[in-house]
């Protein structure tokens, strides 16, 4: 990885865990914007680097926050199992094999926005349906899931643009 995506990447880890502990809309959203950075990592990492790195940054996200260790960890993977499907569907197999990182300037924001909801949807479905373990409602959990996919995809279009690898940002 790049030394400042590696940063940027660092203190988006440290800002999620700030607004896991500090920001608590309500029960039936969940503001997360991981999905969207495991959908921004360089495409020169391979699957299984891809599943670690998402496993590692969840486990510190659940171990530093006030959620159920693993919880993060393991939808965060299952999302980062998911992330060339995604990748091919939404962008095309050619993005793949020519090992292009994923990039507003690049794909377009309704490309990537596509990719982030379909990211968000795996990543908050699994961690709804996995914190809920058969103890809540289907109308709730399908609620929380559809809420918080909503919100997450909208927080975390800003979040691909800082870990885009032109500029920094998508706004310039």
């Amino acid at each position: 990885m790049r030394t400042a995506f590696f940063w940027t990447y660092l203190a988006l880890v440290a800002a999620q865990v700030i607004l896991g502990n500090f920001l608590n809309l309500s029960p039936y959203v969940v503001l997360c914007f991981l999905p969207a950075m495991i959908l921004c990592l360089p495409a020169r990492m391979s699957q299984p680097v891809v599943m670690v790195t998402a496993f590692l940054t969840g486990l510190a996200v659940d171990f530093t926050t006030h959620g159920i260790l693993g919880l993060t960890a393991s939808a965060l993977v299952l999302t980062a199992f998911c992330r060339n499907f995604i990748i091919s569907l939404v962008f095309g197999d050619e993005v793949i094999a020519r090992r292009e990182n994923v990039s507003v300037r690049k794909q377009g924001l309704p490309k990537v926005a596509l990719g982030i909801l379909l990211c968000s949807a795996v990543f908050f479905a699994a961690y709804v349906w996995i914190d809920a373990a058969g103890t809540r409602s289907f109308g709730f959990n399908f609620l929380r899931t559809l809420l918080s996919t909503l919100l997450g995809t909208l927080v975390s279009i800003p979040v691909a643009g800082l870990l885009s690898e032109e500029e920094g940002s998508i706004w310039k």
